[in-house]
């Protein structure tokens, strides 16, 4: 696992921007996992700007979205279809039957999910991953006690999980309590994953990841059995690993 720490949380979207295009000027047809949330929301504003002033094209490029929430419509104002579209896609030159999100409100839950599996493997795999990290230590909507082998399923969100996405919401309540996602054994299935980390909020998270204690209770500890991770964060979200050294 390779850590770089940088000053801010606009250095860290700098250098991850840097590295998604360099991906993306090697391989044009580049399979890239996304995630949502408030830490890649510089990364894309990031790629924005590199498709409108370097450049970048997306034309031939798919994307993989980590999850949905469930029960929310397509174009729910927090659903990821929404915020997939208003942060990236619509931005971008990238074609819109080239990305790939799960559906939040699907007949069968079930259905969804072997669905959303069999895109995964027409699709994929995965050569970039993008990955946040939860304050428990979620990556995706992997919660801590998720299965390592787990692949696409339905998960109940925990309280702190939804504690943390309120600020999207205009009350805890209308958080929802469920989401499709993508399970451990398809994200370590990419070819390299990149997760990003920024604040003080993450500097536990952030400190716990880098004891290097693999563990269910904890699963972007599961990130150490993958070759080829690269960890970006600032220096607040470093700060307790810093003490520590």
């Amino acid at each position: 696992m390779k850590v770089i720490v940088l000053a801010d949380y606009e250095a860290v979207s700098k250098e991850a921007a840097r590295l998604v295009e360099e991906k993306v000027s090697e391989n044009d047809q580049l399979v890239l996992g996304l995630a949502t949330g408030s830490t890649p929301l510089g990364l894309y504003e990031n790629l924005i700007d590199g498709y409108k002033t370097r450049g970048i094209s997306y034309q031939n490029v798919k994307t993989i979205n980590l999850d949905e929430y469930l029960g929310l419509e397509k174009d729910h104002p927090e659903s990821y279809h929404t915020f997939m579209v208003e942060k990236l896609f619509k931005h971008i030159d990238i074609a819109r039957e080239n990305t790939f999100i799960p559906d939040g409100q699907p007949s069968s839950i079930e259905a969804e999910c072997a669905r959303y599996e069999k895109v995964m493997n027409r699709v994929g795999p995965i050569n970039l991953q993008i990955l946040g990290i939860g304050s428990n230590g979620h990556i995706g909507f992997n919660e801590p006690g998720t299965d390592p082998e787990s692949e696409t399923h339905v998960v109940e969100l925990n309280d702190s999980t939804r504690k943390d996405n309120a600020q999207f919401f205009n009350s805890i309540e209308e958080v929802p309590t469920h989401a499709i996602t993508l399970g451990i054994q398809n994200i370590l299935k990419s070819d390299k994953i990149i997760l990003l980390a920024s604040g003080k909020k993450k500097a536990e998270a952030i400190k716990i990841l880098l004891e290097k204690n693999v563990s269910a209770s904890f699963p972007a500890s599961y990130l150490w059995n993958h070759p080829n991770v690269t960890v970006i964060v600032d220096e607040d979200a470093y700060q307790l690993v810093r003490q520590k050294q």
